[in-house]
């Protein structure tokens, strides 16, 4: 009897091809003349250039790591505070939403000049790591099976027992996945502060360097140096989440909805906990800029940002060069979401349907998510115009990864007992798919739609500022050429408050749809 070779060869073929057409096209210059080199030539490029990369990888590495300890450090332990008090959670809902919002490429300038040495490379990398890891772990604390729960309780268990011996160890499976993506984002990060001009080393100063010399294949070297780093770190965490799932899964669906403690309280009290969540991101920003002492020149507070455009000499000018901007950064915003989530959930399914498939098309889809941005665009630009399709092809690039591992974790979690009915009645596994894992999955479907909202965004601003030269992107652009700091503080500002509306939309469709499934 023939025996199942092992998947690695599958993966190793699959690679095999995929670098030998890149090489056939690269050397016929079939893309673009020559804007997609062959790999050979990228090596060649990189053994040429061996003696730089040293000091830029070590300084990318100190800001990607230190960042990545520090933000999801923070992003557990608030999970595990707003899964024990969602009241808390309720009060710093906008200021979660806002801080995965932030465009880096709008704070990048002003954290280099408000903090000092590494300090913008870790906050940026800080920041890309929190929201993922604080939602895989409040998801993870939250759906847990509540028979266990209730085992617990009937022997004395309190609430920290349940914690302990319940909640966490149904929760780290997801909180790792949730580090899967994590680690690419704090390599993105510390990259991104270095093209903001945080340092002489870094991969994103090198990159900086690079881009006016018309040498694609060092382009692509230095971008794919920085994928093989986010990689490993995404692999590693891959590694140890698929180790330790094997042990921590469910036996049960879980049928408890997540709580929601301010649903059966007074009308005020709901108000008042909504304005609470909306003033808590104002009161930290204007608190952070009096603590830092940073200079007014730089330093916007929300006074500030209404005099500009309202009252200030030229702002009814400045209110329609913002109008034009949002006119047509949103349309693409709504058309990439729908997209990389569409992309996301449909790759996630092939995870089941067809999972040869998915795994030949999981290194493609590692590159464009690790690869910077930064690095990628003018190749794209080349490849693609300045068009529309650009800001599709980096928005999806951009949203669909997170949201693929989000709904394929949800789609893992599915306990194998609860397949067992539909077998027994010989249903097919799209069957199975669309009767229990799909409905099964819902909260982590609603997760990775909340996940893409600000990411969809962030990548058609992205876009805009490196490739096309419209909207906020553009805008955002210009004033910091300008040094127009009222004009930088209002796009990023802007583009959080379009992110939280967005993200409270999900959240009230999500609500509504888990009630109407409990019910």
């Amino acid at each position: 009897m023939a025996t199942e070779r092992p998947s690695w060869l599958g993966a190793l073929r699959n690679a095999a091809i995929l670098i030998a057409a890149w090489e056939i096209a690269g050397r016929l210059q079939l893309v673009a003349s020559g804007a997609l080199p062959p790999p050979s030539a990228i090596l060649a490029r990189l053994w040429v250039d061996r003696a730089d990369y040293p000091d830029h990888i070590l300084a990318t590495l100190q800001g990607a790591l230190g960042g990545f300890v520090l933000g999801n450090l923070v992003a557990v332990a608030a999970g595990v505070v707003f899964a024990l008090y969602p009241l808390v959670e309720r009060v710093a809902r906008g200021l979660n939403v806002a801080i995965f919002a932030l465009p880096a490429i709008a704070i990048s300038p002003i954290l280099v000049l408000t903090l000092s040495g590494m300090a913008p490379r870790y906050a940026l990398a800080a920041l890309g790591c929190y929201f993922t890891t604080m939602t895989a772990t409040v998801i993870g604390l939250t759906e847990v099976d509540a028979r266990s729960v209730d085992l617990i309780r009937a022997y004395g268990g309190n609430r920290w027992a349940v914690l302990r011996l319940v909640q966490w160890r149904s929760a780290l499976p997801v909180i790792l996945s949730g580090l899967r993506i994590a680690a690419p984002n704090a390599v993105l990060g510390s990259i991104l502060a270095e093209f903001g001009g945080g340092g002489r080393h870094g991969l994103g100063a090198y990159l900086l360097g690079s881009l006016g010399r018309g040498e694609p294949d060092r382009l692509w070297g230095i971008g794919l140096v920085a994928t093989a780093i986010a990689g490993l770190a995404y692999g590693l965490f891959a590694l140890i989440a698929r180790a330790v799932a094997r042990g921590t899964l469910a036996v049960t669906i879980p049928t408890g909805l997540p709580r929601n403690d301010t649903a059966s309280r007074p009308a005020w009290q709901r108000l008042l906990l909504t304005l609470s969540s909306l003033a808590l991101p104002f009161a930290l920003w204007w608190g952070l800029l009096a603590a830092l002492r940073v200079p007014a020149l730089i330093a916007k507070t929300p006074p500030d940002l209404v005099a500009y455009l309202f009252f200030a000499p030229g702002s009814a000018t400045t209110q329609l060069r913002l109008i034009e901007a949002l006119a047509e950064t949103i349309p693409y915003t709504f058309a990439g979401m729908a997209a990389g989530l569409g992309f996301a959930f449909f790759l996630a399914l092939g995870t089941q349907l067809y999972p040869a498939l998915v795994r030949a098309f999981m290194p493609v889809a590692l590159v464009t998510q690790t690869m910077p941005l930064v690095a990628l665009t003018p190749l794209l630009v080349l490849m693609l115009g300045r068009g529309p399709g650009v800001i599709l092809w980096i928005t999806i690039s951009v949203t669909f990864f997170p949201a693929f591992v989000t709904i394929a974790q949800g789609l893992l979690m599915v306990p194998p007992a609860a397949l067992e009915v539909p077998r027994a009645y010989g249903a097919t596994l799209w069957t199975q798919l669309r009767l229990v894992s799909i409905p099964a999955s819902l909260p982590y479907l609603l997760a990775a739609t909340r996940l893409t909202v600000p990411r969809a965004l962030l990548g058609v601003m992205i876009a805009e500022w490196l490739a096309t030269g419209t909207g906020l992107g553009n805008l955002l652009n210009q004033s910091r050429g300008y040094m127009d700091y009222g004009m930088i503080w209002t796009v990023a500002v802007v583009s959080v408050i379009i992110s939280v509306s967005l993200y409270q939309l999900v959240d009230l469709l999500e609500r509504r749809l888990l009630r109407g499934r409990g019910a």
